[in-house]
């Protein structure tokens, strides 16, 4: 079964929950740009993140993006997701190295350091919705938390992992997100924080093949947990060469004339991908033309 997303509510609409299933998207993440174990783990729990969120976006060109600016050895990562399940990102040291934590696990948290986290939404209008919050772990699940109480007055719990396997591919990768609509009662925070503080990480519960509805189940199935909709999710990247060459014609025509008077090819990455793309010479003039 491929990657996806569902969507729930619980407690009579008081609670909004969505869980997911990431590993075959992270995975992708992580040939693309032959990241490190610490940097796909990382990677891939803001990805989860982000696709999460972009499910909630309404409008077919709607796009989210989330930014993390920091001081750790992989210096950040951007992520941008729509409302179809497509979902893309890179770091931008993504073979960085850390020693394990205390624990002998995987040290997100310092791979990443301190720095802050912008959540961007691109409605369609004049300007996009810029939120932002600082690092307060750099765990990205905690700093979602965070983010989401202090920017946007929701109180959520987030989690968010990656499982990877000793030849470096992804094991597991998922996550969730559980949100209180204003005026929840007491009992029924409670009740939620309870069986939180019960259920393992989420990495094991993926290990133990649990599904995202049986996640959802195990914190809100007592609550009256009501599955809205699933929504398929991959890794897709929008790049193409009629990009690349409309982004060299708006560079302007003295740029474009260097480049012709150099005598070769310009090579082009994607950063999201890591595709190459090569505009021959030829292919300049005509865009000079234009």
């Amino acid at each position: 079964m491929g990657d996806y997303i569902v969507r729930a509510s619980a407690a009579d609409c008081k609670v909004l929950a969505m869980a997911a299933s990431t590993r075959e998207t992270v995975e992708e993440a992580r040939k693309a740009h032959n990241s490190s174990p610490v940097v796909t783990a990382a990677l891939g729990r803001l990805l989860t993140a982000g696709a999460m969120m972009s499910a909630s976006l309404k409008g077919e060109k709607e796009l989210l993006t989330l930014r993390i600016n920091s001081s750790g050895p992989m210096g950040g990562m951007i992520v941008t997701g729509d409302s179809k399940g497509n979902v893309k990102g890179y770091a931008f040291h993504p073979k960085a190295i850390v020693p394990a934590n205390e624990k002998g696990k995987l040290d997100v948290a310092r791979v990443v350091g301190k720095g802050r986290l912008l959540v961007i939404k691109d409605l369609g209008l004049k300007e996009p919705y810029v939120g932002q919050t600082e690092l307060v772990s750099g765990e990205i699940a905690e700093d979602l938390t965070y983010y989401f109480a202090a920017s946007e007055q929701i109180p959520s719990s987030v989690g968010l992992g990656v499982l990877m396997e000793k030849n470096n591919t992804v094991r597991q990768a998922g996550g969730f997100f559980i949100q209180l609509m204003p005026f929840t009662e007491e009992r029924i925070i409670e009740k939620i924080e309870d069986s939180l503080s019960k259920i393992p990480s989420v990495t094991e519960l993926l290990d133990e093949g649990k599904s995202p509805e049986q996640m959802l189940s195990l914190f809100l199935g007592d609550l009256g947990l009501c599955i809205t909709d699933r929504l398929p999710l991959q890794w897709h990247c929008s790049c193409s060469i009629e990009k690349i060459e409309k982004a060299i014609a708006s560079i302007g025509k003295k740029e474009i004339e260097e480049m012709i008077e150099e005598g070769k090819p310009v090579e082009v990455t994607c950063h999201f991908c890591n595709k190459n793309y090569s505009i021959e010479v030829e292919k300049l003039r005509d865009l000079l033309k234009r």
